[in-house]
């Protein structure tokens, strides 16, 4: 069965960031239960900014699961990166990634790579890039394995990223590593960017996919930009997908009204 999610920033710096709800953990809980979502998206500020017990404690109380737990606050607050030319910044990274995956297991849940892990450019090559990126995730695929978690790595748009921006350039990178564990969160306003047809992208890279962000082409709740949804859920009916669709959207024109168009827009996808 796929299941609905909607995310909460916990994170000043991104008030402006694609996220629904900002006023703070139990305010998000407390109103995605109210309107029926399965479960919560969490972008920590730190890896030390909750306490696991705590939110499990929301969890039984409002009836959700926590889906994801978000690393970008590493790259926004920090400028932290898998990719750096410096090697003081990786490990950095490393270990924010590391201590944030430890968190996140303890909610049942995965951690995303998504802003963290950055890009090549004038002061490093693609190769070199590629060769600190695939380190980190065979290092950081074996935590994984140790967890019992999945890793979800995104592939963004060429904007926010030069290393990987389509499913199946991702999905045959990821393969290089042979570990399970590794899966492709497949964001859909990127993809909404990047791909011919998402429909089809996601048929291909199906076995690696493990989370998905439910968002329009103008990265606003599904419904509210150009995206034909109807395809993809079809799509990924057929292929056997179990997982979420999370809305990493803007809060526009307002917080409850994209978390409302958010799960009509779900309820009535994934009952066709």
């Amino acid at each position: 069965m796929i299941k609905s999610a909607v995310t909460v920033s916990l994170v000043a710096e991104a008030r402006q960031g694609p996220f629904v709800f900002h006023e703070g953990l139990e305010d998000a809980f407390q109103r995605a239960s109210a309107l029926g979502f399965d479960a919560i998206e969490i972008f920590p500020p730190s890896p030390s900014a909750l306490i696991v017990d705590d939110v499990l404690a929301l969890c039984d109380q409002y009836k959700l699961k926590v889906a994801a737990v978000g690393t970008g606050a590493g790259f926004l607050r920090e400028k932290l990166t898998l990719t750096s030319g410096d090697e003081d910044v990786r490990q950095r990274a490393m270990t924010f990634i590391e201590d944030l995956m430890t968190f996140a297991a303890g909610l049942n849940a995965p951690a995303i790579i998504g802003s963290m892990q950055g890009r090549f450019d004038q002061d490093v090559s693609r190769n070199q890039a590629l060769a600190y990126l695939s380190t980190a995730l065979s290092e950081l695929g074996e935590q994984a394995d140790a967890l019992d978690q999945m890793l979800l790595y995104e592939p963004l748009n060429r904007y926010e990223t030069n290393l990987f921006n389509r499913l199946e350039e991702t999905a045959a990178y990821l393969e290089t590593f042979d570990n399970p564990r590794l899966k492709i969160l497949c964001d859909l306003f990127h993809a909404s960017i990047e791909e011919e047809d998402i429909a089809a992208s996601i048929r291909k890279a199906a076995p690696h996919i493990g989370h998905i962000h439910f968002a329009d082409s103008n990265r606003r709740a599904i419904g509210f930009g150009h995206t034909p949804i109807h395809p993809i859920i079809d799509v990924l009916k057929q292929v056997g997908y179990h997982g979420y669709l999370s809305a990493e959207v803007l809060p526009l024109p307002d917080t409850q009204t994209a978390a409302e168009q958010t799960i009509k827009a779900f309820q009535l996808a994934v009952s066709r």
